[in-house]
């Protein structure tokens, strides 16, 4: 597929943009990673020139903040010390997906988002179940095989609450919590 450059100055300006930050990205091993505000920066201009130059993809209003949340639950993360490595990570081999999977110092974090508009029906973390929480640890298992045995890991929930639709959020961690239900 061919892109009108010049049709779309922006176009050529996001392209830009991915190309410095993959190439920061890329040097995540070696400690090299972009702050927290100019990564949340760039995404934030990348979604705003695609909401203006692309054809809308409307999807559900739940499904559109559920993305929000797992993008506020990304970066409070980041500014909590957590050196994120993979989002929606999925496996050819097994069912299910990872929102988010992440290094806290040296343990490896597989991280489930659940995003809620009110407190009223029962809390966010409850909503992972028996069944979730097993795609979960198979999927966790998937990823975990190129990895020494001896990599430590953990099962995290990452809660956010917008009250209202309101841009202000309240965000929770939930570290350790258990793969077995």
């Amino acid at each position: 597929m061919r892109f009108p450059l010049r049709e779309s100055p922006w176009l050529l300006l996001a392209l830009l943009v991915m190309h410095i930050t993959f190439r920061v990205h890329r040097c995540r091993y070696t400690g090299a990673m972009l702050p927290v505000f100019l990564t949340r920066a760039i995404v934030r201009s990348l979604d705003w020139l695609a909401r203006r130059t692309l054809p809308s993809d409307e999807k559900p209003r739940h499904l559109q903040i559920g993305v929000r949340g797992e993008e506020d639950a990304y970066f409070h993360l980041r500014k909590l010390g957590y050196a994120m490595v993979a989002r929606n990570f999925r496996s050819p081999r097994c069912r299910g997906e990872i929102d988010l999977i992440g290094w806290d110092s040296d343990v490896l974090c597989f991280i489930e988002v659940k995003t809620r508009t009110s407190h009223e029906v029962k809390p966010a973390h409850a909503a992972v179940d028996r069944h979730k929480r097993r795609e979960i640890a198979e999927v966790a298992r998937e990823y975990r095989k190129p990895l020494p045995p001896s990599c430590q890991w953990r099962f995290d929930i990452v809660t956010v609450y917008y009250e209202h639709l309101t841009k202000s959020k309240q965000i929770e961690v939930f570290c350790n919590a258990s793969l077995s239900a």
